[in-house]
């Protein structure tokens, strides 16, 4: 928790009390149902939760936004997010029911009214968003192609609408099409060696009809 802290320093008493609580929340959970492996549950605010707020050191998200985070898993980065931007709403989905099963009960103990999660393919979802986030579910050109005609045609933000991906690695073979692909090494935020290789790529994309 301490690590939250460091890096952002102006939580509200709320948000603080529920980053804290997750502690709790994911061990208890992974005891009955296996959402995060076992070796990664000890660095949960490293591994999950500060990870997932990369994503808020690149964009601070407008009051009213609207998120879709495919291939949530337990949670990442949805869950996380919502705690620290509780104007924005986030649709947190997953193809398999237990882990969205998980976050419901997460987000209900919390008590985010900002988070809503479903079993569904990305290709499933109806309505359109102003970002899409996710944490390395598959690479770029696959979900690309899951997610293009989801975007919404109004920019609120200095960040134009589209992809926000949490990605490791030497990424320059899988954006090679891509070449309004911006990617954000996270290593100049945070300073623990995990995130040596960790980046969050912003990939706009346009309005389709």
């Amino acid at each position: 928790m301490d690590e939250i802290l460091k890096y952002f320093p102006n939580l509200t008493a709320i948000q603080k009390e529920q980053f804290e609580k997750l502690d709790f929340l994911y061990h208890d959970w992974n005891e009955k149902i296996n959402v995060i492996s076992r070796k990664d549950i000890d660095a949960l605010y490293t591994k999950h939760i500060l990870h997932s707020l990369g994503i808020a050191k690149i964009i601070k998200f407008e009051p009213g936004t609207y998120v879709l985070d495919v291939g949530t898993g337990g949670g990442f980065p949805g869950i996380p997010l919502a705690i620290l931007f509780p104007e924005t709403r986030f649709f947190l989905i997953d193809i398999i029911l237990k882990k969205i099963k998980v976050v419901q009960a997460v987000a209900e103990a919390l008590e985010l009214k900002n988070v809503k999660a479903e079993q569904l393919r990305a290709e499933n979802v109806k309505g359109d968003f102003d970002f899409i986030v996710s944490r390395a579910v598959t690479n770029m050109p696959d979900f690309v192609s899951w997610v293009k005609t989801k975007i919404k045609k109004q920019n609120k933000h200095e960040l134009k609408n589209g992809i926000l991906y949490l990605k490791g690695g030497d990424l320059t073979e899988e954006l090679k099409d891509f070449p309004k692909a911006t990617e954000y090494n996270l290593a100049a935020f945070f300073e623990d060696e995990f995130f040596e290789t960790k980046k969050v790529v912003h990939l706009p994309l346009k309005f389709v009809v």
